[in-house]
């Protein structure tokens, strides 16, 4: 029969090793995390140089003329439009026009305006879906709840509660945005 004393070191050495494989796999885990997020900021920092190329109003894009085909050079040049030049969604400000905005995002404001003038309340993204006559299926809500998202996080909307929206406070009709 082995001894008190020997059982516990055994128990202690088991202990021991654990301790040190999980001390290496946190290790690996550390580095690998360490790789992803210089990865992530490596990615957000060329979005931003993006963002800042394309922004309708940083005057880079818009503003350089391009001869596409060396065969017109002759005839006038053309301003270069920026990629899809509504697609980004600029921080609300007062006096701040719904035009600044694409076709999809002035759709959510203006059900959630509608709502709001018969005095409704917040409305959820399957029922924004619902009300364009979409599909009310996952793929379709998580694209509208991503726009309503990029709308609360640039001050156009609110979230009150996790998944309902309406506007945010001094946001209303379509016209001058205030």
């Amino acid at each position: 029969m082995p001894s008190v004393v020997g059982l516990l070191e055994q128990h202690e050495l088991a202990a021991r090793r654990r301790v040190d494989e999980l001390r290496e796999e946190a290790d690996r885990i550390q580095a690998e995390l360490a790789a992803a997020e210089q990865e992530w900021q490596e990615w957000a920092i060329a979005r931003r140089r993006v963002d800042t190329v394309l922004a309708p109003d940083s005057g880079t894009t818009a503003d350089t003329e391009v001869a596409d085909d060396p065969r017109d050079a002759d005839q006038p040049s053309r301003p270069r439009e920026a990629a899809k030049l509504k697609s980004q969604v600029p921080v609300w400000h007062q006096g701040l026009a719904w035009s600044a905005l694409s076709v999809d995002y002035q759709r959510i404001l203006q059900v959630l305006a509608d709502r709001s003038r018969l005095g409704q309340g917040p409305l959820t993204c399957q029922d924004m879906a619902a009300s364009f006559g979409m599909d009310v299926v996952p793929a379709r809500v998580e694209a509208l709840r991503s726009k309503a998202k990029r709308l609360v996080a640039r001050g156009w909307l609110a979230e009150p509660a996790p998944g309902r929206f309406t506007l945010a406070a001094g946001v209303s009709g379509p016209g001058g945005g205030s």
